[in-house]
């Protein structure tokens, strides 16, 4: 089979995560103990022991569930050989996950991506005051109709497509006034069902430009290396090896919409018919069931997902 290795993003979260991991495997705490030495944090701590509302906060969600992925990565390198360079046609992730799938990659240091996503999750919360925001999903609308949708809503405000999740899937991001109105004409126009989430700003779109700088800058500052195999780009949909189109990928993608469905779905045009998902939950893996419904989904996540695992 042609494998292709994703990497989840915010939402996936939960108490507990990479703690049987840890306990386990000695190349896996070494990974939470090396991203609580660059935050000067024990974040793992509390990842294993919550308040489940400080770990979901975006600025500890982010380099948490890097960490359990990078974990994953690693246990899996010394318990069953695997070889990103000569296992994987690409690598991919879910907004965050991205980071996760370029410091599996090699681009980052993992001591780099949780300083950088730590940035991300407090320039992110930071850019629109709390309560001005919005995201809503929409269950049920393909890209267009969603796009349709946030156009008639926006009033001259912000409401745009942030999530193409697919599995008629998509999540709208904007002011707060305008993703209400986003969610009334969702149900006068035949969407299943259209519900706010429960985010503390609204991600990937025009209102993150302030984050995006951001990250344009602390970008500049970090050392990457070209990834061992192509990363499928959230904001193309197409595959980049080269350091300067990952960095501008980056930038563009806290304001850009989240492709994931075009990205599975040119992951498995170009031949990949395994996706395994390497990190905390199993979100990923169900999308790809609805996007691409004859490739196989796999997730690890746990010590009895490793022992499981076939490469």
């Amino acid at each position: 089979m042609t494998t292709a290795f994703i990497f989840p993003g915010q939402g996936s979260q939960a108490v507990g995560m990479g703690k049987t991991l840890a306990d386990a495997f000695p190349v896996a705490r070494a990974v939470f103990d090396e991203v609580d030495a660059a935050l000067s944090q024990k974040l793992s701590t509390l990842m294993w022991e919550g308040p489940s509302e400080e770990l979901t906060l975006t600025a500890n969600a982010q380099p948490a569930l890097m960490a359990v992925s990078l974990a994953v990565v690693r246990v899996l390198e010394a318990e069953a050989g695997l070889d990103l360079k000569r296992d994987a046609a690409f690598v991919a992730g879910h907004s965050l996950g991205e980071y996760s799938a370029l410091a599996a990659a090699g681009t980052f240091s993992i001591a780099d991506a949780a300083r950088l996503l730590r940035i991300r999750g407090d320039a992110m919360q930071k850019a629109v005051p709390a309560g001005q925001g919005a995201m809503a999903a929409l269950l049920g609308a393909d890209l267009d109709l969603a796009r349709a949708i946030a156009v008639d809503a926006a009033q001259g405000e912000v409401c745009e497509a942030a999530n193409d999740n697919g599995g008629g899937q998509v999540v709208l991001s904007g002011a707060k006034a305008a993703i209400d109105r986003a969610i009334l004409l969702a149900g006068e126009r035949g969407v299943r069902r259209a519900m706010l989430l429960p985010v503390s700003a609204p991600f990937h779109c025009s209102l993150m430009q302030p984050a995006a700088e951001a990250m344009r800058a602390a970008l500049a500052e970090v050392a990457m290396q070209a990834p061992v195999v192509p990363v499928m780009a959230n904001v193309g949909a197409a595959p980049l090896s080269d350091v300067a189109s990952i960095r501008d990928s980056l930038v563009a993608q806290v304001t850009g919409t989240v492709r994931w469905r075009e990205c599975v779905e040119a992951m498995s045009a170009a031949g990949v018919d395994r996706l395994v998902e390497l990190g905390s939950g199993k979100v990923l893996a169900g999308l790809v069931k609805r996007i691409a419904p004859t490739a196989t989904p796999l997730s690890v996540g746990t010590a009895d997902d490793v022992a499981a695992y076939k490469p």
